[in-house]
């Protein structure tokens, strides 16, 4: 089965899709006029016809086909496994290898997870792999073009620069961005590294996707991940998506969710937009952008005043929930939610009454909800409705929280995230030293790379306010020196908010470097001339080419925490390197590189030493128990992706079976091992299928709600009720997490070995390197390492210890910003001034909604993924969507005097301005306008191409909408505001 989605470009069905493709047939364009499919193909230099084109002759040389090899189809094929680097659903892929070029690709028919179907983007992956638009070589920017120089060139320039800026502003000055595209192993390498050069200063996607989601549902339950997974949502009777589009932002998932639709499942589409999800569902409410309180608050109202609320659930496994109880019923009466939200009390009763008689039921919500201002606190609202409901710890329940990208759960798990070491250990000496240990380096050596200790355990700037690190007074920072250098690892701009001055912090910067298989919109606006006063005339800006995912190995983890094991396609192609032999090579000129890769062999890559991926997944495995990273081998991932084929497609269970290769026994196993997979490999720990699920042992994946909070709160107990315990286990009631002293006090001890005792003396379970402590209290006594704790309904070390609905800082209600104001300001947040009242006071009192007054929001298409800069660099993918748009209520164009398909100029408060196309549609209400987040390339009308290194431009090109958008940070996470700003749309 092939999924795909004809864009608003592309279409030839009936309504506003067909008369928006007939628009664009008026040549109203900016990267390319649109065209059918043989102009495209011939005006990108692709050729025409089936097969191997003659302009595509160049890819058997450039893959490096051995000499004297047999032509295409008759020497020697492999195939090889692999997992889609684009969404977070895991789409396994077979790729069909020739001679060293990859010539065709296969959906992998026994995947539990895509059942053999693809998305649009996943089709077109083998482009990503052979794209012609690739960064070949290393470059350099030398007035105002980039020139080609070579690797030992460019390593020696950089860590030279790195070190002067090191030797005069300390380790804190230099700022490390990294990748939801990298495996788990460079994701865990990046944060090693940067802990090695002595500072915190580091971070990646998920703080602009699900940061808020990870404090959320994390400090509610215990771990800040999806609950269930995408099969199990076939065990729902109801689903409530609020905030995600599914079919564009995660295709391929919404099979899994068709399949329990024609079981009898129910879907409600909650979003200010009619999405391609809202059309498949049941029921569709629109909201107002930012009311997600309010919304779920009043489905509560409802619930609660007819006692539809799961009280021996709440008893037993929930504290504070009276409290909320009270709170939601005293504020959020059927007028104000229609006041805040725009629902009517009909439809809020309606859809209350479906989530009661439909039970167990499911939530999923994407960045629709995180990226607010009060992201955090829509999580929570979230989390407290399943609660109330009881559907936490159930098949078919749960919070099914849709990550962005291929690997932004296991980035988020072990990667650079700027307060914590991997598996969320804190930056406090215990955590830094039971790293040293497992990194097999001295702990006061590690201390010494840091500018103090108070440094070590101070949590780093955020990506989504690294701007404000260069740009924001020295004596307002909580550190030492401004930022005066960015490394750029693969991550796009344009996908932060507040463009502007993004523009204006790369230009006053003392070093950029670039390291992405594609130059990224960072090489377009790095080059790109600047204002006078911002340019520091000695910036040096450098692009590295680094290799796909397809020409290196490792470990990769979807939405679901299910961990997959992709094999190498191809090897590095022209320049490219992989980014842990980037991150060694660095390393090696910096000082540190024995220290680095001290516990790993070295493999020879294109005749240089790069450690082996399954050496750092061990390291893992040694090191990260808290979140049960510690199960997984490379020999267990391995031969579940040999042997798909026997797992249930809604349990993820293992039906039996041997692996040939290595007779491995998957009995019990849960595809990919979903962490936590707790213990050692040899313990063999199942994975943990759906969280929180007491109806399992816990050797078979069960658990219980995380004892992360203390026991007592206000003389109320915070330990579950007697009788809420896992199935099987020794103790029935609830009790702490399990340390050396209590693991001696219950009688235990003598179960654990003699060198076990030797290395769990002193420690708890999440430090026990060993594992011993984890082995006996689980499998010996069915207990859960974390203990058994009631989630918290109340989260009283948050802002608002019961979700509040804030107006955002920039809105067009100022009548409700005065019952529902933000927070104030924070002086030192996450070593930045962050702004809150001051911002939304000034906007009211400067009257912006009055020049400024439609709702601004953004989103995901199914063609394109993230920055877009890789997607839009598909010719396959290109053509199906070659415009950026803004989608406008007719109302509102009838107003504006323009038409569907006219140029339009979009302004905001920032004073941005971005030249696009208009579709007029339905879709959005008269309040709201609406812009896929893909594009850039282009700069406020102006084409950005010449800014680009000669042949690594992306094929499409268009106004980035974070060029425009305001400024508004989570009170949590620093989580950027994208989803609800304000802005202006007027004919071009």
């Amino acid at each position: 089965m092939l999924l795909t989605k004809v864009s608003p470009a592309a279409s030839a069905g009936g309504g506003a899709r067909a008369s928006f493709a007939h628009s664009l047939r008026r040549g109203l364009s900016q990267a390319l006029p649109t065209m059918d499919r043989r102009a495209f193909l011939r005006r990108s230099g692709l050729g025409v016809g089936v097969g191997l084109a003659a302009s595509q002759l160049t890819l058997v040389k450039k893959a490096h086909a051995a000499p004297g090899a047999a032509a295409i189809g008759q020497g020697k094929v492999e195939v090889k496994r692999t997992v889609c680097t684009h969404c977070s659903v895991g789409c396994a892929v077979d790729a069909v290898v020739e001679n060293g070029v990859w010539v065709r690709q296969e959906p992998v028919f026994d995947s539990p997870i895509n059942l053999g179907a693809h998305c649009a983007k996943g089709a077109a992956l083998r482009e990503h792999g052979h794209g012609e638009f690739r960064l070949r070589y290393p470059m350099k920017l030398v007035e105002g073009k980039y020139q080609r120089i070579s690797w030992d060139t460019a390593l020696n320039e950089i860590t030279a620069r790195m070190l002067e800026l090191r030797k005069a502003s300390g380790p804190d000055s230099v700022y490390y961005i990294g990748s939801s595209k990298h495996n788990n192993e460079q994701a865990y390498l990046l944060r090693k590294f940067v802990s090695f050069w002595g500072s915190n200063n580091c971070d990646h996607q998920a703080r602009i996707c699900h940061s808020t989601t990870v404090a959320g549902v994390a400090n509610t339950w215990g771990y800040g991940a999806m609950t269930n997974s995408y099969n199990d949502m076939q065990n729902s009777k109801v689903a409530l998506y609020i905030g995600s589009n599914a079919a564009e932002a995660h295709p391929v998932s919404l099979l899994h969710m068709l399949h329990a639709k024609e079981g009898g499942t129910k879907m409600i589409v909650v979003d200010p937009r009619f999405t391609r999800t809202a059309a498949k569902g049941d029921e569709y409410v629109r909201i107002r952008s930012g009311t997600d309180i309010p919304f779920l608050f009043g489905l509560l109202y409802h619930i609660f005043k007819n006692g539809w609320e799961d009280k021996k659930y709440i008893n037993d496994r929930v504290y504070g929930m009276e409290k909320v109880r009270e709170d939601v019923l005293a504020k959020w009466t059927p007028d104000k939610v229609e006041e805040a939200c725009g629902v009517k009390e009909a439809q809020m009763l309606k859809v209350a009454t479906w989530l009661n008689e439909n039970r167990p039921g499911t939530i999923v919500w994407c960045m629709g909800q995180t990226q607010h201002t009060i992201g955090n606190a829509m999580v929570r609202a979230s989390c407290i409705l399943q609660l109330a409901l009881g559907n936490v710890g159930k098949s078919g329940g749960g919070t099914n929280i849709f990550r962005g990208h291929d690997n932004v759960q296991g980035a988020t798990d072990v990667g650079p995230n700027p307060d914590s070491l991997p598996g969320y250990y804190g930056i406090v000496e215990g955590s830094w030293k039971h790293f040293a240990k497992a990194w097999g380096v001295d702990f006061e050596w590690i201390k010494k790379q840091f500018a103090s200790p108070a440094m070590m355990s101070k949590p780093g700037i955020t990506v989504s306010r690294w701007i404000d690190g260069v740009l924001e007074k020295n004596e307002l920072i909580d550190q030492d020196s401004n930022l005066r250098g960015v490394f750029y690892w693969g991550h796009a701009p344009n996908s932060q908010t507040r463009g502007l001055e993004m523009k204006r912090a790369m230009d006053k910067l003392d070093l950029l470097v670039v390291v992405d298989p594609y130059p990224s919109a960072t090489a377009a606006m790095a080059a790109m001339p600047g204002k006078p006063e911002d340019v520091n005339p000695n910036r040096a800006v450098y692009l590295l080419p680094a290799a796909t995912q397809f020409e290196t190995s490792g470990s990769v983890t979807a939405s679901n925490r299910s961990l997959q094991w992709r094999e190498k396609v191809i090897e590095p192609l022209w320049e490219s390197r992989s980014d842990h032999m980037i991150m060694q090579q660095f390393a090696d000129k910096l000082g540190f590189g024995k220290e680095l890769s001290k516990n790993y062999k070295m493999q020879r890559v294109g005749g240089m030493d790069e450690p082996v991926p399954e050496d750092i997944l061990r390291e893992i495995n040694k090191s990260v128990w808290t979140i049960g990273y510690t199960g997984q081998s490379p020999e267990r991932l391995k031969a579940h992706m040999r042997n798909m084929h026997v797992f249930d497609v809604k349990t993820l269970k293992a039906k039996g079976g041997k692996d040939k290769e290595t007779g491995y026994d998957f009995t019990g196993d849960y595809f990919g091992l979903p962490w936590p997979c707790y213990g050692t490999p040899e313990m063999k720990h199942p994975g943990s299928s759906n969280l929180y699920d007491t109806s399992k042992h816990v050797m078979d994946g069960g658990g219980n709600f995380r004892a992360n909070f203390g026991v007592e709160r206000e003389g109320k107990n915070l330990l579950a009720e007697d009788g809420s315990h896992s199935l099987g286990a020794d103790i029935t009631t609830g009790y702490p997490e399990f340390d050396h002293v209590l693991v001696k006090k219950l009688g235990w001890w003598d179960e654990l070995t003699d060198a076990e005792k030797t290395a769990a003396e002193g420690k708890n379970w999440k430090t026990d390197a060993s594992g011993g402590i984890i082995r006996v209290v689980m499998k010996n006594h069915g207990c859960h390492p974390f203990g058994n704790a009631k989630a918290r309904a109340v989260v009283w070390n948050f802002p608002d210890a019961i979700p509040q609905h804030r107006e955002p800082l920039f809105g067009i209600r100022p009548d409700l910003v005065a019952k529902y104001p933000t927070h104030d300001d924070k002086k030192a947040f996450w070593r930045l001034p962050t702004l809150f009242k001051s911002v939304q006071d000034k906007a009211v009192a400067d009257k912006l909604h009055e020049k400024y007054p439609l709702i601004m929001s953004s989103g995901r298409l199914v063609e394109y993924e993230g920055g877009g800069e890789e997607t839009r660099s598909n010719p396959w993918l290109a053509e199906l969507q070659q415009e950026a748009f803004v989608e406008v209520n007719p109302k509102v164009a009838a107003e504006r005097g323009f038409r569907n398909g006219d140029r339009v100029w979009l302004s905001t408060p920032t004073g941005a301005r971005l030249n696009v196309q208009a579709l007029v549609t339905e879709r959005v209400g008269a309040d709201t306008v609406w812009m896929p987040f893909h594009f850039s390339g282009r700069w406020q009308g102006a084409d950005m191409l010449a800014y680009y290194p000669n042949g690594a431009a992306p094929v499409v090109r268009g106004e980035a909408v974070n060029t425009a958008t305001t400024y508004g940070y989570d009170s949590v996470t620093m989580m950027q505001e994208t989803k609800t700003t304000i802005c202006d749309v007027q004919r071009a």
